[in-house]
């Protein structure tokens, strides 16, 4: 049998190499499809909290669009740094998601001297869902109707007391920011969440604190408490009334409740994109802009890498407070 002159081996392995790899291509491309099974979204804090109002919108979103299960798991407890870290220990594939305040992600390294997680290191951002302004509240016995009243009381009593929802939260540490910026003396009580923080500022026991205006803003409308300023770099449109503390003389002071979306560092960089663009078309969906509509929260989604850069702009900021403070929790 003699061979054709036009036979080349070569030739004839690269082919069959090539349709091996051409009838591999849709099987290589299924197993890498995400999400491959039902998706856990990871809320560091009990149900019910602002986080969920983040959470469970945005679940339910990328559940319709993906067409895969996205599930809710409430892991509180150690400051939101038990389901965090459960995040960080999860498989790298992005069936594991984490949304989450601010707090075990730019403060708790500063509060914590142990923590079983490096933020900046174990997580990966894809974007800031929610972001609402902290809200300057008292109680309407104090007797004052603005800032510059409330300073008056705050400078003429070393001590004065404000409340919080507890040891180094974002509430707590703008107080303290206010006390630098007012130049006084205050008295931090903290309290064991939003609700019990504000029912005893309702009841008169604490004069003064600061919250989201998501927590807060029920209680404004009731005439419960009294809201004097925001925290927010312009007027909420919830409370267009209610001026910004740098409107009312202390410039300088921003601060928000924000609520971010993240991955376990070593989710690929394909699944990063596609879970971000995903988050940004739900977001920016009627549903969800309802519920920014609602917290008085703007549009607020961004890209991984400008996520990344508010994170470690917002660590610096609250790392210096945690020392302004002395707030500590071991």
């Amino acid at each position: 049998m003699s061979i054709p002159e036009s036979f080349d081996p070569s030739r004839r392995t690269v082919i069959g190499g090539l349709a091996a790899l051409s009838l591999g291509a849709p099987l290589f491309a299924q197993a890498e499809a995400w999400p491959a099974k039902p998706v856990t979204m990871v809320v560091p804090w009990p149900p019910g909290g602002p986080s969920d109002i983040a959470a469970r919108p945005l679940a339910k979103g990328l559940q319709d669009l993906l067409g895969k299960p996205f599930v809710i798991d409430n892991r509180g407890g150690s400051g939101g740094n038990i389901g965090t870290a459960a995040v960080t220990m999860a498989p790298a594939d992005g069936h594991t998601l984490l949304v989450t305040s601010s707090a075990p992600i730019v403060i708790n390294p500063s509060l914590y001297k142990k923590m079983a997680f490096d933020p900046a290191k174990d997580l990966i951002p894809v974007t800031n869902v929610i972001k609402v302004p902290q809200v300057l509240v008292v109680h309407p016995g104090l007797g004052v109707n603005d800032v510059q009243g409330l300073l008056a009381q705050v400078r003429a009593k070393p001590g004065f007391v404000f409340g919080s929802s507890g040891n180094g939260t974002p509430q707590h540490l703008t107080g303290e920011l206010f006390a630098d910026a007012a130049r006084a003396q205050m008295t931090h009580v903290p309290y064991k969440g939003s609700a019990p923080a504000i029912s005893d500022l309702m009841a008169g026991h604490v004069p003064m604190l600061f919250d989201s205006l998501s927590s807060i803003l029920p209680h404004i409308r009731s005439g419960k408490v009294r809201a004097l300023a925001t925290a927010g770099a312009k007027r909420s449109s919830l409370l267009p009334q209610v001026p910004t503390l740098a409107e009312a003389g202390l410039p300088g002071i921003e601060s928000y409740g924000w609520y971010g979306l993240f991955v376990r560092a070593g989710t690929p960089a394909p699944i990063v994109q596609q879970l971000s663009e995903a988050a940004l078309k739900v977001m920016k969906s009627p549903d969800f802009q309802r519920v920014l509509a609602e917290t008085g929260s703007d549009f607020v989604g961004d890209t991984p890498v400008a996520f990344a850069a508010f994170v470690r702009t917002e660590t610096e900021k609250w790392s210096r407070l945690v020392k302004l403070s002395g707030a500590t929790i071991d």
